[in-house]
């Protein structure tokens, strides 16, 4: 008998870790849903300040935590941290980091002002996610994308982590939303991204960053992913004309809530038929 396939999901927010939106509903109910039509799922999230440990029982993952991620010019350390759950047999684990996501704000400070790291809190999420998987020896068949803080994932796993027996073989899904579309990001993201330990990743990879805002960063989440999500109505049109222009396998959008989710996540789990 065959090995299920297996699904990782790298997602902004989870609930009930995060407030429950559209981002954070797929990424509790989703992992669920394909771990209930048999695949074999890992869903990780940043450690957020805002996140009660002690009410939602997180510990710490003493064996892979330790590691460190260059961001530009700084080693940055890292804590991995794992809860379940509620009333399921689904785990999360959390990406930690105190310079980054001990503030008890998720994306902006309490004067509704983007995070002027936000770049570089992205950098360390998504790339601190695939080196803990590495660490776990778990090889995922799908990559799942849920909201922004993922976008750079799929770059990672297209130019840096290409050989690696870890995700060599796997695809890449990009679901879009319509947040933080309109922010800007630091001037240096894309030299933040491309250091000495990223050595596959060149400047040219990260044209579409020389204007670092999130519409750019949605865009080069879709120019190394292969299939895409679109997971909001108001979409803005550079997005989809460069969603289309890709003519990847796509979802189109649905109208997406707790109480039609089961419709939703049947399409979705099709729709991953296509990739394993």
């Amino acid at each position: 008998m065959s090995e299920p396939a297996r699904i990782l999901y790298i997602s902004s927010e989870i609930m009930p870790f995060s407030p429950e939106n559209i981002v954070s509903t797929v990424g509790r109910l989703l992992p669920q849903a394909a771990h209930e039509q048999g695949y074999e799922i890992r869903a990780f999230m940043p450690r957020y300040g805002s996140i009660n440990e002690r009410r939602n029982q997180l510990h710490e993952v003493i064996r892979l935590s330790g590691m460190n991620i260059i961001v530009g010019d700084m080693d940055r350390p890292l804590t991995i941290k794992v809860a379940s759950v509620p009333n399921t047999r689904i785990q999360v684990y959390f990406i930690d980091n105190e310079d980054y996501f001990k503030r008890r704000f998720v994306f902006k400070d309490e004067n509704e002002n983007f995070f002027d790291d936000n770049d570089e809190r992205s950098i360390l999420f998504t790339r601190g996610t695939l080196e803990t998987v590495k660490k776990l020896r778990w090889q995922p068949k799908i990559v799942h994308c849920n909201g922004w803080m993922s976008h750079l994932a799929p770059l990672y796993l297209k130019k840096e982590f290409k050989s690696d027996p870890n995700f060599a073989s796997c695809k890449v899904i990009v679901s879009l939303y319509n947040e933080f579309l309109k922010e800007k990001f630091s001037p240096s993201f894309a030299k933040k991204i491309a250091t000495s330990q990223s050595p596959n990743i060149k400047q040219q990879d990260l044209a579409l960053l020389s204007n670092p805002n999130g519409v750019n960063l949605a865009k080069l989440a879709v120019a190394y992913a292969d299939g895409v999500v679109l997971s909001s109505k108001e979409l803005p049109k550079e997005l989809t004309d460069f969603v289309a222009k890709k003519n990847l396998p796509q979802i189109a959008f649905a109208d997406i809530n707790a109480n039609n989710f089961e419709q939703y996540s049947a399409k979705q789990i099709k729709f991953y038929a296509k990739f394993v």
